[in-house]
């Protein structure tokens, strides 16, 4: 009896390990095929539109982009995104140093990179499911910049992105909140969309939430100080 239970348990775990090496297989291959073609649909997205939010996207290569839009996701997410190797070291130990609590909600040391490799391959949550998610998180962020670039990233992100409710990408957020393409967005419309990232169902662009207006104005600010930087210059403005 002891030995068919011992035998039961090899087996499941040989199963369990086969499923886990093939569906890290197959999802390298996904991650590869992503290099060029953007994702058909997100965990997040699907789970937006069972949700009742909808799901509302279109979207664009990077030349369909404006500019603004690019600084100010740099400026207001991720300032050392052209230089860092996926994360930001010194950001993760003031998060880690400073009360939670006192965060706004979606805010902590998460990289452009790191926020891309959730958006297309993990899930959202907190809790247990973001103990689960870190560690897969930090191995997707490491693969897609070593396969990616940051060019592909910073292009993924802002197609990938929630946005709103049930509006992902620049694209559809600067269809529904100015009636223009994301690539004639100045840069005090490209400063409002990024502001709400942090949490975009609660801080709204249109009407406008006091977290937006604030954080657009200081998005505004320090997208002076980066846009100046050659590697970020070398980055935006790369066809």
């Amino acid at each position: 009896m002891i030995n068919e239970k011992q035998s039961f348990i090899k087996r499941l775990f040989r199963r369990v390990i086969k499923i886990i090496v093939y569906g890290f297989i197959l999802s390298l291959i996904y991650l590869i095929v992503c290099k060029w073609a953007m994702p058909p649909i997100t965990l997040t997205q699907f789970g937006s539109w069972i949700s009742g939010y909808g799901l509302h996207r279109d979207y664009v290569s990077w030349n369909n982009i404006s500019p603004n839009a690019k600084l100010a996701a740099i400026a207001g997410e991720d300032q050392l995104f052209a230089v860092h190797n996926g994360f930001d070291w010194k950001a993760i130990d003031k998060s880690l140093n400073n009360d939670s609590k006192r965060r706004p909600a979606g805010s902590a040391a998460s990289t452009i990179t790191q926020q891309t490799a959730k958006n297309v391959f993990l899930f959202q949550g907190e809790g247990i499911l973001r103990y689960i998610r870190k560690p897969l998180e930090a191995v997707y962020t490491k693969l897609i910049e070593w396969v990616w670039g940051k060019q592909r990233i910073l292009e993924v992100y802002l197609n990938t992105a929630e946005m709103g409710k049930g509006i992902f990408g620049i694209e559809a957020a600067a269809q529904q909140y100015f009636h223009k393409s994301a690539k004639n967005l100045s840069r005090d419309e490209a400063a409002m969309i990024i502001a709400c990232l942090p949490n975009p169902k609660i801080y709204t662009v249109k009407p406008i939430s006091r977290f937006v207006a604030w954080k657009s104005k200081w998005i505004l600010r320090q997208i002076n100080n980066v846009q100046g930087d050659k590697n970020v210059q070398q980055l935006i403005y790369k066809k």
